[in-house]
């Protein structure tokens, strides 16, 4: 039986109607000005022809016998495709605030577990640049996907089955053949309760091996880093300051988008000798700042943001969740953008230096008796009590770097113009900034609660503003380093398309 690892079931059992778990995207395509063709009945199409060699598209999932364990992974051999793809007009007037706050809507709603984890639905009624060919038509691909069946590895391969590198589809991997019937969720209880027995038993053995090194380095990562002098910070503190993200969330969503070019953050980068990440982190942080400060809130301790880490072993494909949390200093307290840049350098290469020594026996499965109700329990009462709004949390933000192709990539014909990633905002940490590269671009997805961010387009603004301005900080310390002509002719090319997005 394909069992839920311990952290992909986390995912489900920590979700709940105000807190959905699933990870999802907005992809904008442009459809030339003589395509005649049935643009939803394309995708229907292409995604029959491929769901074979990504299994997200037709696993569902099976409770065991009263919650003793996780559930299981089985074959839909039911799926109705119009219920997982469908068709969504934009409401008039089509801008991009009326796109965002679609997109917003569609992510609150929880998925459906009697079905396989994903839907994905077709926007058309976008805007369309002004300087393109009369006629030509720009749709939106909102889908979401359950992240206890999607981690980095699987989105790899659904990347792979679904994309094309040109505008004519390339023949699909033909479909193997059973060598035996699908068992589907006809199992016994029987079956499925021994099945758990045995699988919790063997993770008991993996975990009880490592707790005692996975305890001493949990305790390292929450410890305060030091200072860039190596002195101990006295403002870094075991938890986050609280802030009025620091709250419980309701299910009503907040979204916006940006783009900035990636040759300008690589250019920052290379001036101050600190990596990509660096960068991103140091603008989010300032437009975090600069939105505070617009809501007349501020912290003289350093925000603090939470990131994923990929404790996957060189060459394993398995598809299951293999990522664990760190957190680093976004050094909010200094005041200069470039001192602030290299602070934060200092405390992304102490995080990755922790995480390095745990990769290899970080847990990402473990005993999970009992694990469905007990986690669930929690959730529901962070929901009902109300406890965060009132315990400083472990990060202020979640942000994700997510790498990408380099080059223009297709689906079902059209050309994909941009994607922004749409994920998870949580209880006591409101903000998720999540960007993805593509095709010479960072594309920022920025999503939080309704509630507490209502004006999140301004978040958005502040922070394309804190990029401008360490770029121009950056240039003018070292002038004799300015971007090469060629890259500006690139990106002067490549912002025309995406006019639609900024």
């Amino acid at each position: 039986m394909d069992h839920l690892s311990g952290l992909d079931a986390a995912f489900l059992h920590l979700e709940s109607p105000e807190t959905p778990m699933h990870v999802g995207s907005l992809a904008i395509f442009e459809l030339p000005a003589d395509y005649t063709g049935d643009f939803m009945q394309d995708v229907r199409t292409h995604i029959q022809e491929r769901m074979h060699m990504a299994p997200i598209f037709q696993r569902k999932l099976v409770n065991m016998p009263f919650d003793i364990a996780n559930p299981i992974w089985v074959m839909d051999e039911a799926l109705d495709i119009d219920y997982h793809i469908r068709h969504v007009i934009v409401p008039p007037p089509a801008t991009r605030a009326t796109v965002d706050r679609l997109v917003a809507r569609l992510h609150s709603s929880l998925l459906d577990r009697s079905r396989p984890l994903w839907e994905m639905h077709i926007l058309d009624g976008l805007p369309v640049p002004d300087d393109l060919p009369k006629g030509t038509r720009y749709v939106g691909l909102y889908s979401k996907m359950h992240h206890a069946a999607l981690d980095g590895m699987g989105g790899q391969v659904l990347m792979e089955a679904i994309m094309d590198v040109t505008a004519v589809p390339r023949a699909p991997k033909k479909k193997m053949r059973r060598r035996e019937p699908a068992r589907g969720d006809n199992y016994g209880i029987a079956e499925l309760t021994a099945s758990g027995v045995m699988h919790n038993v063997s993770q008991s053995i993996k975990l009880t091996k490592n707790l005692p090194t996975l305890t001493r380095k949990a305790f390292d990562i929450l410890k305060p880093s030091k200072e860039p002098d190596g002195s101990d910070s006295g403002r870094m503190n075991w938890l986050a300051p609280k802030t009025p993200l620091s709250a419980v969330i309701t299910n009503q969503r907040s979204f916006a988008r940006f783009s900035i070019p990636y040759a300008e953050t690589k250019k920052i980068a290379k001036l101050n000798n600190v990596s990509l990440n660096d960068v991103v982190m140091a603008i989010s942080g300032e437009g975090l700042t600069r939105y505070f400060a617009d809501e007349g809130f501020s912290t003289e301790d350093p925000l603090l943001a939470a990131i994923p880490v990929s404790v996957r072993p060189e060459g394993n494909t398995e598809l299951h969740n293999q990522v664990s949390m760190a957190r680093m200093s976004l050094a909010t307290n200094i005041k200069d953008p470039l001192e602030r840049l290299q602070a934060i350098c200092v405390s992304s290469s102490h995080t990755k230096e922790m995480m390095s020594d745990v990769k290899a026996i970080m847990p990402t499965d473990f005993p999970s008796i009992g694990a469905p109700w007990l986690v669930s329990s929690i959730a529901s009462t962070l929901t009902r009590t109300r406890v965060v709004n009132s315990v400083p949390p472990f990060a202020n933000v979640l942000i994700s770097n997510v790498p990408g192709p380099n080059i223009t990539l297709y689906f079902a014909g059209a050309k994909q113009i941009s994607i922004y990633p749409v994920s998870i905002p949580y209880h006591g940490m409101g903000l998720n900034i999540t960007l993805q590269s593509y095709n010479g671009y960072l594309d920022f997805g920025v999503i939080s609660c309704q509630k507490l961010m209502p004006d999140i387009h301004e978040l958005a603004q502040h922070m394309k503003e804190a990029h401008n301005e360490l770029l121009e900080l950056s240039i003018k310390a070292k002038p004799e380093a300015p971007i090469l002509a060629s890259v500006k002719e690139t990106t002067k090319t490549t912002a025309k398309q995406k006019s639609s997005s900024k």
